[in-house]
C-alpha cells in the first residue's frame, strides 16, 4: 500500500521522537519515498543527521534555510506528498494545528496539505485526557485528518497510562489498513482483456496486429492500486505485472480468449475489453508449414467477444469497450457502444500522433451510455488508465 508513495513525516518535540527513526526505516522498507520536517525543538530528541541518513533526503527545519539562504517551499512540499504523517505530535503543536497558528515550516506545510494527514499524539496521560486536548483531537478529525490513537503504557514521566505514542510498526500498519479501506475499487472484481491475438495460418505463420498490451496492463496496474481483484486475459505480450491481487491468463487466439472470458465474466463486476483481437482468421489452418510462395487464404470472422459478453451480462455488471478508428471516430464509436450494449467506450484515433500500438502514450475520448463525450489530452498510458477509472468510478 505504501510502495511508491511520497510521504512527508513531521516530527515535533516529544521524547517519542526517538521512534521516528524506526518510522522512517519502515516507510522506506515499504517502498515509500520519505522527506522529514522537524520542528526546531524536536532536534533535542533526535538529530537531523540520523533522519537524513535513513530517509536519504535532507531534513527540513525552517522556512528559510540559513546555510543556503534559500526558501523551503512548503507549498511544493505539500503538492509533492501523497500523504503526511505527524508523529509524534505534541499538545503544543496540536493546538497550533487546530488554531491555524503558522509559525514554522511543519505547520505551514500542514496547512497547505491536500493529501491525507495522519497524526499520532504523544504526551503524558493527564495532558492526553485533558478536555482541551480531547477537543483538539476531535477538531483535527473534523478537518478530515486521521487520528492514530495513543496507547496505554509506561510514560516518560514515570507514570503509566494513555498517552504513549503507538509503536512504529503499529503506525505503519494503521496507515496501510486505512489506505486500503479507502480504496475506491476495494471489494470489486475486474476482468481485463489485453494484447493481441494470433490466428494460425500454418505451423509457423499467423495473422495478428501490432498491439503491445501496454494499455491493458496499465489498466490492470491502476485497478490493483485502487484495491480491485483483477483477472487479466492477455494475448502474447512482453508486459508483466506482479501483485497478489492479479490473476494472469495467457491465451493465443481469439477463440482462446473468448473461452476464458466466458468462464471468468460471470464473477466480475467490471469488464474492460482492451485487447486488440483479430477480426478475421483463416477458414482452414494448414497442419504443416506451407512450402508454396503463393497462398490464397479464405478468411472468416472471429467471434466478437464484447458483443457476446453484452448478451450475458447482468444489470450490475459494467462493460467497457475500446475502439481504434481512423475516420469518423466518434460516430463509429457511438455505433459500437450501442450495438454492443456497452456502458462506456474508449476511443482513440490512428490519426493522432504518438498514440496506439507500442507507444507509451495515448490520447482518448470517452463516451458514456448517454452518449456524453469526454475528451482528454495526450498522456502517458498510466495516466490514461487513471482517467478511465475515474470515469468508471464516477458512473458505476
Amino acid at each position: 500500500m505504501l510502495n511508491g508513495k511520497k510521504v512527508l513525516l513531521g516530527i515535533t518535540a516529544s521524547i517519542a521522537a526517538y521512534k521516528s527513526a524506526s518510522i522512517v526505516r519502515l516507510l522506506k522498507k515499504s517502498g515509500a519515498q520519505v522527506k522529514v520536517i522537524q520542528t526546531a525543538e524536536s532536534t533535542n530528541f533526535i538529530t537531523p543527521l540520523t533522519l537524513s541518513t535513513l530517509s536519504e533526503n535532507d531534513v527540513l527545519l525552517d522556512l528559510i534555510d540559513s546555510d543556503t539562504n534559500t526558501w523551503n517551499n512548503h507549498v511544493e512540499l505539500s503538492i509533492w506528498a501523497d500523504l503526511m504523517l505527524i508523529a509524534p505530535l505534541t499538545a503544543k503543536s496540536m493546538s497550533k494545528m487546530v488554531q491555524g497558528n503558522c509559525d514554522n515550516l511543519l505547520l505551514a506545510t500542514y496547512l497547505s496539505a491536500k493529501c491525507p494527514v495522519y497524526f499520532a499524539p504523544a504526551m503524558d496521560l493527564d495532558m492526553y485526557k485533558h478536555p482541551s486536548t480531547v477537543d483538539n483531537i476531535n477538531k483535527l478529525i473534523s478537518f478530515s485528518n486521521v487520528h492514530i490513537p495513543a496507547k496505554y503504557g509506561f510514560l516518560a514521566s514515570g507514570l503509566e497510562g494513555e498517552g504513549r505514542m503507538c509503536e512504529p510498526e503499529e503506525i505503519i500498519s494503521f496507515i496501510k489498513l486505512d489506505l486500503e479501506d479507502k480504496l475506491s475499487l476495494k471489494g470489486k472484481k475486474l476482468l481485463i482483456t489485453s494484447g493481441p491475438t494470433r490466428e494460425a495460418i500454418d505451423k509457423v505463420r499467423y495473422i495478428s496486429n501490432h498491439s503491445s498490451g501496454k494499455m491493458g496492463f496499465a489498466l490492470a496496474k491502476i485497478a490493483v492500486s485502487l484495491g480491485a481483484q483483477v483477472t487479466i486475459i492477455t494475448g502474447p505480450t512482453n508486459q508483466t505485472l506482479d501483485s497478489d491481487r492479479l490473476k494472469r491468463i495467457n491465451v493465443i487466439s481469439t477463440q482462446d480468449m473468448y473461452e476464458e472470458v466466458k468462464i471468468n465474466l460471470p464473477e466480475n463486476d467490471i469488464i474492460i475489453f482492451a485487447a486488440a483481437v483479430s477480426d478475421f482468421k483463416p477458414k482452414d489452418v494448414f497442419l504443416s508449414k506451407l512450402k508454396t510462395k503463393k497462398i490464397n487464404l479464405e478468411l472468416v470472422e472471429t467471434i466478437d467477444i464484447a458483443n457476446f459478453s453484452s448478451t450475458i451480462k447482468t444489470k450490475d455488471q459494467f462493460l467497457v469497450g475500446f475502439a481504434l478508428e481512423n475516420e469518423n471516430e466518434i460516430v463509429n464509436a457511438k455505433e459500437k457502444l450501442l450495438k454492443k450494449n456497452l456502458d462506456l467506450i474508449v476511443v482513440n484515433s490512428l490519426r493522432d500522433k504518438n498514440t496506439g500500438f507500442n507507444y507509451d502514450t495515448n490520447k482518448i475520448t470517452i463516451i458514456d451510455k448517454e452518449l456524453n463525450i469526454f475528451k482528454y489530452e495526450l498522456k502517458d498510458k498510466i495516466d490514461v488508465a487513471k482517467d478511465i477509472f475515474n470515469k468508471i468510478i464516477e458512473l458505476n
